[in-house]
């Protein structure tokens, strides 16, 4: 059964933070079209590939991969609270079909997950829970990461366990591409700080009021005039192409250090369009059908939407 892709940038500033020009006529138009694309593909099964920005996944245990046989968002920014509709027996078959491929990915039996799950299921299909779902964590945030072609492999071995269920699965990519938010790290974190990223336990409503305050301030600020964020439109097209021809292993030389320095520190969120896009390759040739991009620093995000599917023969 064939296998399409959706990959969209996330911002949590999107409700709160309005863009000078046709930025937000734009993105909405993309949005609208992915929505079109995803509706005429017809999933029987979304699987979310997205990060944690230190809402779900901490530094107590933090896995570079990870599948959610169940799923909680925690109504970030704006987005909804509640369980993803999770289908439990096909995320435990994804699990044990790429431990099988060598591939060391870890499984929750209640996950927690943030907007950068929740956002996208909302803009394409309505709500967190309209569709049966597989999430599946990848660590784009918290350093030390591995490297770029684990990414790449486990799309692969996602893609050949996804083709052996014989349903039409959309595979849903969540991050990127160049932004550097203002996000807290652990080396050098005051100690209350790194307590908090260390512990796993999550903030409580008025520590996670104060985060999305910050990040809000920031686009609020770069809209008002402000210099804003470093971004880097020529690396997002870069990326794009290399999506849209195929050249996938490109990434496999690409070093951590060099992401950051060439697209920022969030920049890595790439790593679930990647692993999207290997997962759909292993079907055969894809064609790209829709490709959107913007820099919107007011969001804080070199913004793209790509929709891709297998290619079809004349």
């Amino acid at each position: 059964m064939p296998l399409a892709v959706v990959t969209a940038s996330h911002s949590p500033l999107m409700r709160t933070v309005e863009p000078r020009g046709d930025a937000r006529t734009a993105v909405d138009a993309a949005f609208a079209q992915a929505r079109a694309f995803a509706a005429d593909f017809r999933p029987d099964l979304v699987v979310v590939v997205a990060p944690d920005h230190y809402n779900g996944m901490f530094y107590d245990l933090m896995p570079p991969f990870c599948v959610g046989t169940a799923a909680e968002a925690v109504g970030d920014y704006g987005t909804a609270r509640g369980p993803l509709a999770v289908d439990r027996e096909a995320a435990r078959h994804v699990v044990r079909e790429v431990l099988a491929a060598d591939i060391d990915l870890a499984m929750s039996e209640r996950m927690v997950v943030d907007h950068g799950f929740a956002q996208p299921l909302e803009l394409l299909f309505g709500a967190i829970d309209a569709v049966p779902a597989v999430p599946v964590f990848i660590n784009c945030v918290a350093v030390p990461f591995g490297p770029v072609r684990r990414t790449r492999r486990l799309g692969e071995a996602l893609g050949r366990a996804l083709l052996a269920l014989d349903r039409r699965v959309l595979l849903l990519g969540s991050g990127g591409l160049s932004h550097d938010p203002p996000l807290p790290t652990l080396e050098g974190a005051p100690p209350e700080v790194a307590a908090r990223l260390i512990a796993g336990r999550h903030p409580t409503p008025e520590e996670r009021a104060g985060r999305e305050a910050r990040v809000r301030d920031a686009g609020l600020a770069v809209a008002s005039g402000e210099p804003g964020p470093r971004l880097n439109p020529d690396w997002d097209r870069a990326f794009l192409d290399l999506l849209a021809e195929g050249r996938l292993t490109a990434a496999d030389t690409w070093t951590n250090t060099w992401i950051t320095a060439e697209a920022g520190n969030s920049a890595h969120e790439v790593r679930t369009w990647l692993a999207c896009y290997a997962a759909l390759a292993t079907a055969g040739p894809y064609a790209m059908r829709g490709s959107f991009y913007r820099p919107i620093p007011e969001w804080i995000a070199g913004f793209g939407i790509t929709t891709a599917e297998t290619r079809r023969n004349p």
